[in-house]
């Protein structure tokens, strides 16, 4: 029932009839994703980085990530920069651990509704909202947070913020995207540039303007995220390189910042780093998605080649950074061997 009442309210949401039951359901959904913030944890990663994230806030020292009274390397720090933070402001407990990535979905979604709204008006940018309120591994990342929920605050204000300042330069928007772009990198590693630069250089090169990658204003924006990315490099490097008795994944003479900068991602794209996979399927997202984008996964693939099949035959797109960013990153987790369903 509750399926059938949202796909009759994402239909047609400029209906005069409808639009109290659109926002019904958009309340609905909303609420949906703040449900899960009191449930205890059922998978151990969220466990793993909420201990990290109270030590760091217990003992003070936002430099180290210490697990049982060893460094831990893993993830950057950012995520646990903002938890132990919560902590300290409102005391340890599942909520306060949640709360933050929460509100960093939400400007996921405040985002998402911009971008929309800008090229394809208010009914579009509603659906899209509702569609990422509603889509199965954004309610489950709310309720079981990892990594998720910021990254996508974290990129979708990146794209958002650059896009302009790729229309117009303005300082506003040159810090703003920079900065959301260096915590992405804090987030989850320098490959996240990848899904932000892909976004604008496909709109750049799909519109013709090949010239306008040169502008001086993208090396400003890359030398600024450079900045913003050094506590990030600091605390790695004061952690471990100044370290190099530290034993980490079985191993002494660990690099913390060639760990970011190269094998956190790098490595496990290539499955030669620390951590690997041994199996890979190139289909693997493409059929992950049917359960981690439900109920929307068909809308997802109809859209998309409908989109690619516009662009093949050279029709004019109001944008072209979803289809970029999407295409890229679905390749490289599809060629690479080291994927995970999240």
């Amino acid at each position: 029932m509750f399926g059938n009442l949202v796909k009759k309210a994402i239909t047609s949401p400029a209906s005069a009839e409808l639009q109290p039951l659109f926002y019904f359901i958009l309340i609905a959904a909303i609420l949906v994703n703040l449900a899960g913030i009191g449930i205890r944890f059922f998978t151990d990663d969220p466990s793993l980085y909420g201990i990290l994230a109270r030590n760091m806030a217990q003992s003070n020292n936002f430099t180290d990530l210490v697990y049982h009274g060893r460094g831990w390397l893993d993830k950057p720090h950012f995520p646990f920069w903002v938890a132990a933070l919560s902590f300290k402001l409102f005391g340890v407990s599942t909520v306060t651990y949640k709360l933050p990535a929460l509100l960093f979905f939400f400007l996921s979604v405040f985002y998402t509704y911009e971008l929309a709204l800008q090229f394809y008006g208010r009914q579009t940018a509603l659906r899209a909202v509702l569609i990422l309120l509603t889509a199965q591994h954004a309610i489950m990342s709310n309720t079981d947070v990892r990594a998720e929920p910021y990254l996508m605050g974290l990129l979708m204000g990146s794209v958002f913020h650059f896009y302009q300042l790729k229309e117009k330069f303005t300082l506003q928007h040159l810090l703003l995207g920079s900065l959301f772009t260096a915590c992405a990198v804090m987030t989850k590693g320098i490959y996240l540039l990848v899904p932000i630069g892909s976004a604008i250089i496909g709109d750049y090169l799909f519109k013709g303007d090949v010239k306008g990658l040169f502008q001086w204003r993208w090396l400003f924006a890359f030398l600024l995220v450079c900045v913003f990315v050094l506590p990030e490099v600091y605390t790695v490097y004061t952690q471990f390189d100044r370290h190099p008795e530290k034993v980490v994944f079985g191993r002494t003479n660990i690099s913390g910042v060639k760990w970011f900068l190269w094998d956190s991602q790098f490595g496990r794209f290539n499955n030669n780093g620390y951590i690997t996979n041994s199996h890979g399927d190139v289909f693997f997202f493409l059929h992950t998605l049917l359960w981690a984008f439900a109920p929307w996964a068909i809308v997802f693939y109809y859209a998309l080649g409908k989109k690619l099949w516009e662009i093949i035959k050279r029709r004019p797109q109001p944008e072209y950074l979803g289809v970029s960013a999407s295409i890229v990153m679905l390749l490289i987790f599809s060629i690479s061997k080291f994927q995970l369903p999240f």
